[in-house]
């Protein structure tokens, strides 16, 4: 179903998890509106809406607000079920597949990534992940670290390529689907940053081939907004959440109790506010703004900590 108010991703353009959403729009032929937010804080305009959580990106939709790639993708396929993300079922596995690229798969992407650019990274950009992490971000360390980020990268790509040596053109069968959106961010993140990315490649011949065709996906019909604007959207807009209980929540939790939610591994921002749907996949909390007027904010459950506030 279309939604009544635009779809606005808040990302930046060399962001790996804002891939993962724009091919998703190019899977699905979404029309959708891009806000481009900076590499690094302050975002002025953003955080009224999304109550302090910091990573990239956030999906707007009128007063609701989705935050983490799980979420986003899965209120995509919710309004626009066709063409599907899961063109062979398999839909567990594939959401699951998240925890292996958004994590292992990601963090040894990054670790190369910065160490193979360490003397070129900024230190505003160095000290803002600092505090994104709540951790060093030792650029020299990850340099040190350069043979054993190629061994384990290698590894990860020969995940892909068995998946794909049957001859099959997608790692889901006949169609691209949400493993390939999930796997495709960390190769385009080395193929965006890196210049001997071709020589990483070389042996994967089905990878090769693949990546290619995730790249000719494209990314839906993009439109440009300011982020004033998309405030301006937020603040004059109602959410369209409805109340959820969840009847086997194994905390007992229940619409109306206030809690705080954030990441358990990275950017560790608390968001405070008043639950207004739950479900084992999602939370939904209500919170109110000055600048931004009442809004909705949405969370995956895995990967993320409900607190009682």
């Amino acid at each position: 179903m279309p939604a009544t108010s635009p779809i606005i991703l808040h990302h930046f353009d060399e962001s790996p998890f804002s891939e993962k959403v724009r091919i998703a729009f190019g899977l699905k032929d979404i029309a959708w509106t891009s806000v481009r937010i900076s590499r690094i804080m302050p975002r002025p305009d953003l955080m009224p809406m999304t109550g302090g959580y910091r990573r990239t990106p956030v999906m707007q939709i009128g007063a609701d607000i989705y935050c983490d790639t799980q979420c986003i993708l899965r209120e995509l396929q919710r309004r626009f079920p066709e063409p599907t993300l899961f063109p062979a079922g398999n839909q567990g596995i594939a959401w699951a597949t998240a925890m292996w690229t958004d994590r292992s798969f990601f963090q040894n992407t990054v670790n190369l990534v910065f160490g193979s650019l360490a003397d070129k990274v900024p230190q505003e950009f160095i000290a803002d992940r600092e505090k994104l992490r709540g951790a060093r971000f030792d650029v020299a360390a990850m340099k040190a670290a350069i043979p054993q980020m190629r061994d384990q990268f290698r590894a990860h790509l020969q995940w892909i390529e068995t998946q794909l040596s049957d001859g099959q053109k997608w790692m889901s069968g006949d169609r691209a689907g949400l493993c390939d959106v999930h796997a495709y961010m960390n190769v385009w993140y080395v193929r965006q940053n890196l210049p001997d990315a071709d020589g990483m490649l070389a042996e994967f011949g089905s990878v090769r081939a693949w990546e290619a065709r995730m790249r000719a996906i494209g990314h839906g019909h993009r439109s440009e907004m300011s982020t004033s604007a998309a405030l301006d959207i937020a603040a004059a807009a109602t959410p369209q959440t409805a109340i959820m209980a969840d009847p086997n929540d194994p905390n007992g939790r229940k619409p109306g109790d206030r809690v705080e939610v954030m990441p358990d591994d990275y950017g560790k921002v608390k968001v405070a506010g008043e639950i207004v749907a739950l479900s084992p996949q999602h939370i939904a909390i209500r919170r109110h703004d000055p600048r931004a007027g009442e809004v909705v904010v949405h969370f995956p459950r895995a990967g993320f900590l409900v607190l009682p506030a």
